[in-house]
């Protein structure tokens, strides 16, 4: 019996272990399974993410934003003529003996331009010379007249009937006389006027007339203009005339001086449109020492309405557009950031404009063109201090 018991003891702890070791194998399995598995779905994890180098920008790619003084100006253009100028017209009728002058030639006030044939102007002042002598002659002897019947009246000699008969007769060879006089000097003007003087300094235009050829009283010999001083007629739209006014300043280009301007200063103003538009005529006075100007020619430019007080401004190619709002990138504490901005006037000439709002003087902006701009990527400033300034004063268009 004790040996029957113990070989049933020792059959049981078998079938014990047995099953304790089969499980142990179905725990291990299982927990092969699920690491198995949690290594299948993990994924790797990502490499850190390398930083950008900063963006090198040359100081030529950065404008500061600066100060200045832009104005309000009106595109005009117009023709320029001589403001003095005039048609030398004879005073007597005659043939024309010499002609001294030709087109383009420089003549001074005075200087004589033609001359006029003088045969009878002269025939005409020889006779009305001699008509003075007969009428001084006259009243000579019509004074001595009335003066003897004057002494004669006083001694009851004669009448009065016959001391008034004298001096009415002395009275009429007094105007008689004068009246000769008169006409002596009317000849002599026509004599002098022969001579066809310069009556003003400038330059020869035209020649009007041929020597040879008899022209009449009042025809035209010479063609002269004033050089020195020019005025341009320009046009300008009526609904701007308001803010036109007499005294202001125009600066202006004409073809074939390059970029050399010439000024103007507002002289008048038309009070009419010009037929079949709706432009009024504007007339500029504009000084010519140099006689470079000349008539006919064109000019086109801008007159300067007025002028604002300083203002924040930049140069125009630092201004981007996106979707009709304004904006430009701003280089601040070595990063670039985007910043809507407000604009004022536009320079026409330095190719700045007027920031009403979104910057300040100081403040460094972007020329250059930034085709993968991120905000608040990191930027270098190569040679910061030569960074230029946006703008200097300057006169915009309106």
């Amino acid at each position: 019996m004790s040996a029957m018991q113990s070989g049933l003891e020792r059959a049981g702890r078998f079938r014990l272990s047995g099953w304790l070791a089969a499980l142990a194998a179905l725990v291990l399995v299982v927990g092969l399974w699920i690491a198995t598995s949690h290594r299948g779905d993990a994924k790797p994890a990502a490499p850190a993410a390398a930083t950008p180098p900063p963006v090198e920008l040359a100081s030529a790619d950065v404008a500061t934003v600066s100060m200045a003084e832009l104005s309000r100006s009106l595109p005009i253009s117009g023709s320029l003529s001589p403001l003095v100028q005039t048609t030398v017209k004879s005073k007597v009728a005659g043939e024309v003996l010499a002609l001294n002058v030709r087109e383009g030639q420089e003549v001074k006030q005075g200087e004589v331009l033609a001359r006029i044939e003088t045969r009878y102007l002269k025939a005409t002042l020889d006779t009305q010379q001699a008509t003075l002598d007969k009428a001084r002659a006259d009243l000579a002897l019509a004074k001595l007249n009335r003066d003897n019947s004057e002494a004669m009246l006083k001694e009851h000699f004669i009448s009065q009937n016959a001391y008034d008969s004298a001096a009415s007769t002395y009275e009429a060879d007094l105007a008689t006389m004068k009246a000769a006089e008169a006409q002596v000097v009317l000849a002599q003007l026509a004599w002098d006027d022969a001579v066809v003087r310069a009556p003003i300094s400038g330059t020869v235009v035209s020649r009007l007339a041929q020597p040879g050829e008899r022209v009449d009283i009042d025809g035209s010999i010479v063609g002269l203009v004033d050089l020195s001083q020019m005025e341009f007629q320009a046009l300008a739209p009526a609904s701007e005339i308001p803010g036109v006014k007499v005294g202001q300043i125009a600066h202006f280009k004409v073809s074939g001086f390059g970029d050399r301007l010439f000024d103007g200063r507002v002289e008048r103003i038309n009070p009419m449109t010009e037929q079949g538009s709706r432009s009024i005529t504007v007339y500029l006075s504009v000084p010519n020492p140099d006689g470079a100007l000349k008539g006919g020619m064109f000019g086109q430019g801008n007159l300067l309405l007025d002028k604002g007080a300083p203002t924040p401004a930049i140069p125009v190619a630092a201004v981007h557009n996106d979707t009709g709002v304004p904006y430009v990138l701003v280089l601040a504490d070595g990063k670039i950031s985007r910043r809507p901005v407000t604009l004022g006037l536009s320079s026409e000439n330095l190719d700045s404009v007027e920031v009403r709002d979104g910057l300040k003087p100081g403040e460094q902006v972007l020329l250059a063109k930034l085709d993968n701009f991120k905000e608040g990527m990191a930027a270098l400033l190569k040679n910061p201090a030569a960074a230029p300034v946006a703008a200097n004063p300057a006169v915009v268009k309106n």
